[in-house]
C-alpha cells in the first residue's frame, strides 16, 4: 500500500499536467508499470529520457512520469495498474508480459505501449502484429524465435551435448507452451529437452537438483522478468552444479554467466520512445504496427567457460559480439 507521502508527491505533477494555463501546452503523463526493482530500472529510465529528449521532449516540460515497480513481485502489478488508471495517465508504458497483461485488465481506453513481450498475439494483446486493433502496441522480443539459436550455441559450446533443461517461470503466460515451442528445434539438433519450473527464490536450488537428477548437461533460460532478477543466484548455482548455460540476458554474462543471446534491452527501451511520440502526436495504438528489435547480441564469458572446463570454440568466438572475462 502506498503511503500518503508517496501519493502527495504525485499530486503537484498531476495538477500541473491538468492545468490549461494560458499558452502553456498540457503536460502529458506517462505511467510506468514494471515488475522490476527501482534500482535495476534506473539505467533504463535514463535511456528512455534521453530518447525522449532526442525526439524533442524535455522531462518535466512536455511530460512527467509516474512510476510503479513490483520490486520482483508480479502479484503487485494488477493493483499498481489500477492506481495508474485512477490517476488518469495519458499513456501506460508496460515493461514485460505480466505488466502488459495487468495494464490490459485495468483499461481498454488508455494507450498502452509494451516491451519485453514474446508473442503479443498469443498473449491477447493484439489481433495481429501489423494491425494490433486494440489500445496496445509496442515491441515484441520474439523470445521463442531465438530458442533454436540458443540450442545451437549450447551444442557448439558443449561437446557431445544430448540433454538440455529449459528453466522457466510457471507464472509466465507462455510457460504452458514452452515445450511445444522448443522441442522441434531441439530434436532437429539431436537434443532431448525438458522443462524445469522456478517461480520463487526457494525453487531455484530444487530446480538445479532436478536438472542433475534428470541428467541435464546444460540449460537454457526463458526470457522472464522474475528470472532476470535472480541472475546472481542462477549464475552461482550453475557453477555449483557445473552446468553450462545460455540466457537472453547480456548483463548476466558480465556478472559471471556463461553465454547470452538476446535482445539489447537499452535499444528496445529507446525504441519505446518512438511509439510514445507517435501516440502523443495523435496516432492510435491500434493502428501502429508492433515491431521486433533488430539488435541481437551474443556475449560469452571466457573465465566462466574455464571454470566449467570448457574451451570456447572458434565458431562461437567468431559469432560473438563480445567475449568477457
Amino acid at each position: 500500500m502506498h503511503t500518503r507521502r508517496q501519493v502527495l508527491k504525485v499530486l503537484p505533477a498531476l495538477a500541473l499536467a491538468s492545468s490549461g494555463a494560458d499558452s502553456q501546452p498540457k503536460l502529458k503523463v506517462i505511467g510506468v508499470l514494471s515488475p522490476y526493482t527501482t534500482q535495476t530500472y534506473r539505467p533504463f529510465r535514463e535511456v528512455f529520457l534521453r530518447a525522449m529528449a532526442d525526439l524533442g521532449y524535455g522531462g518535466g516540460k512536455q511530460f512527467v512520469m509516474i512510476e510503479r515497480f513490483g520490486e520482483g513481485d508480479n502479484g503487485r502489478l494488477a493493483q499498481m495498474a489500477t492506481e495508474l488508471v485512477a490517476l488518469n495517465v495519458d499513456l501506460i508504458f508496460a515493461s514485460s508480459t505480466n505488466a502488459a497483461k495487468a495494464a490490459q485488465q485495468a483499461t481498454a481506453v488508455i494507450p498502452i505501449v509494451f516491451e519485453g513481450v514474446a508473442d503479443p498475439v498469443m498473449a491477447g494483446f493484439a489481433q495481429s502484429v501489423a494491425r494490433p486493433g486494440r489500445n496496445m502496441t509496442g515491441l515484441s522480443n520474439f523470445a521463442a524465435d531465438l530458442g533454436p539459436k540458443r540450442f545451437q550455441l549450447l551444442k557448439q559450446m558443449v561437446p557431445r551435448l544430448s540433454t538440455v533443461a529449459v528453466l522457466a517461470n510457471p507464472e509466465n503466460p507462455y510457460y504452458s507452451t514452452q515445450l511445444q515451442r522448443t522441442r522441434p528445434s531441439a530434436e532437429h539438433l539431436g537434443l532431448e529437452v525438458f522443462l524445469v519450473a522456478a517461480g520463487r527464490t526457494d525453487d531455484l536450488e530444487v530446480a538445479f537438483q532436478e536438472m542433475k537428477q534428470r541428467y541435464a548437461e546444460a540449460f537454457s533460460v526463458v526470457a522472464d522478468a522474475y528470472l532476470w532478477l535472480q541472475g546472481k543466484t542462477i549464475n552461482d548455482l550453475a557453477l555449483k552444479y557445473k552446468l553450462p548455460s545460455i540466457s537472453p540476458f547480456e548483463d548476466w554474462v558480465d556478472a559471471g554467466g556463461l553465454m547470452s543471446y538476446g535482445v539489447n534491452p537499452a535499444a528496445s527501451i529507446a525504441r519505446v520512445a518512438t511509439f510514445v511520440d507517435r501516440i502523443f502526436k495523435g496516432l492510435r495504438p491500434e493502428e501502429i504496427p508492433i515491431e521486433q528489435p533488430t539488435t541481437i547480441t551474443l556475449v560469452v564469458n571466457q573465465r566462466t567457460a574455464k571454470l566449467l572446463g570448457l574451451a570456447i570454440p572458434q565458431a562461437i568466438s567468431l559469432q560473438a559480439d563480445r567475449v568477457v572475462g
